[in-house]
């Protein structure tokens, strides 16, 4: 096996399926990323989406047997719609991060990297392979950053010098031993507008996040949003683009490459108020392919009563006003009392003094205060 030719005819096919960007780096272990994944646990700045296990996470030889190497994968996605639309008074918008705008990324990635895997398999038909994008085990970005897809900035997220960090991120562990290419030294220099930007603190230091504090972490949280947190979420309703609008290397990036990831602005940017009366059935057919969806309705449903506080919506003042009186969900109950509050004015005022003599749920008595307290 010419292990030089392959790699060569990897990387052209790779550019005839829609990757934009390929590295490839040995298996060998990613000791410091362990070091620094202990460090986080340590800290509780973990987000707990990611894979319990350290050593899975950093050792690709308990993933596959016998690795030899590891190819990573870049794909660009816009930074602009495309077609673009409005929040106005009555009509009020909420928005999902550019990372979920059009078909679930994971999708896009997985069907790159098994084209890629049945193509290899044509030259090596004994080959072992094993792809993952995000939910794997690996960390996508330590293999990025060591593959030379770009570097790891401060934003925590790889920068490419194409494409800037607007890039999606996958991998393969094979059994093939190619030539590891070179890692790209980091151009983040002394610039810190990623961490002056992030609206909660969450950019502890240069390439340090506190998931916790996170947005794009709390936006898909199910409980009830912490109050320092709330007004910082505006009308996010999945994600968080802050760090990476503030970088340099992002300005005027904007790649249109992929139309399976372009932005439908009435599901990327949608209006608020008839999110909160959508069924489960209504939301799948209209979201249940982004990426943002995957915590079901209710996650976002809260951020959008959120939204609506951000915005001081006086004509959400009715929906929210049923939720409070006939929602189950104690979250969205509680989030409702909370942005009636907000909002303000007299109907609003009348429906916390109701919901305050009726209501059983002490953890919505508590955000029914929290609603009545604006008023004080």
């Amino acid at each position: 096996m010419d292990v030089k030719k392959l790699k060569e005819e990897l990387i052209d096919f790779s550019k005839e399926i829609g990757i934009d960007k390929i590295g490839f780096t040995t298996a060998d272990t990613f000791i410091e990323l362990k070091n620094r994944l202990i460090k986080q646990q340590e800290l509780n700045y973990q987000s707990g989406f990611e894979e319990a296990n350290i050593d899975k996470r950093v050792t690709p030889s308990l993933l596959l047997e016998k690795p030899q190497s590891i190819i990573s994968i870049a794909l660009a996605y816009p930074a602009k719609m495309r077609v673009r639309v409005k929040s106005k008074t009555g009509e009020r918008r909420g928005i999902f991060s550019r990372a979920s705008w059009g078909m679930d990324y994971h999708h896009i990635l997985r069907d790159r990297l098994k084209k890629l895997e049945e193509f290899i398999l044509t030259k090596v038909p004994n080959a072992r392979l094993k792809s993952m994008v995000d939910t794997g085990e690996l960390s996508d970005r330590a293999v990025a950053e060591r593959a030379g897809i770009g570097w790891s900035g401060k934003n925590c997220a790889i920068i490419t010098p194409e494409f800037g960090s607007y890039v999606y991120l996958g991998e393969m562990i094979t059994s093939i031993p190619f030539e590891p290419d070179s890692p790209i030294e980091d151009q983040c220099g002394t610039c810190t507008k990623c961490i002056e930007a992030c609206p909660t603190g969450a950019l502890v230091q240069g390439g340090q996040i506190n998931a916790q504090r996170c947005i794009s972490f709390l936006t898909q949280t199910k409980n009830l949003i912490p109050d320092e947190f709330r007004d910082k979420i505006g009308n996010r309703l999945y994600g968080c683009d802050s760090c990476q609008t503030a970088c340099p290397v992002n300005k005027g990036k904007d790649f249109h490459f992929h139309d399976e990831m372009e932005a439908d602005p009435e599901i990327s940017k949608p209006l608020l108020t008839p999110m909160l009366k959508m069924s489960n059935r209504e939301f799948k057919t209209k979201f249940g392919h982004v990426s943002g969806a995957w915590r079901g309705k209710k996650p976002i449903q809260r951020n959008a009563i959120i939204a609506l506080a951000h915005f001081k919506d006086i004509s959400a003042i009715p929906e929210l006003t049923d939720i409070l009186q006939n929602e189950a969900s104690s979250v969205l109950k509680g989030t409702a009392a909370w942005a009636l509050g907000k909002i303000g004015g007299e109907s609003a005022l009348a429906a916390l003094e109701k919901a305050k003599k009726n209501e059983t749920d002490n953890e919505v008595q508590q955000e029914i205060e929290k609603g009545l307290s604006f008023y004080k």
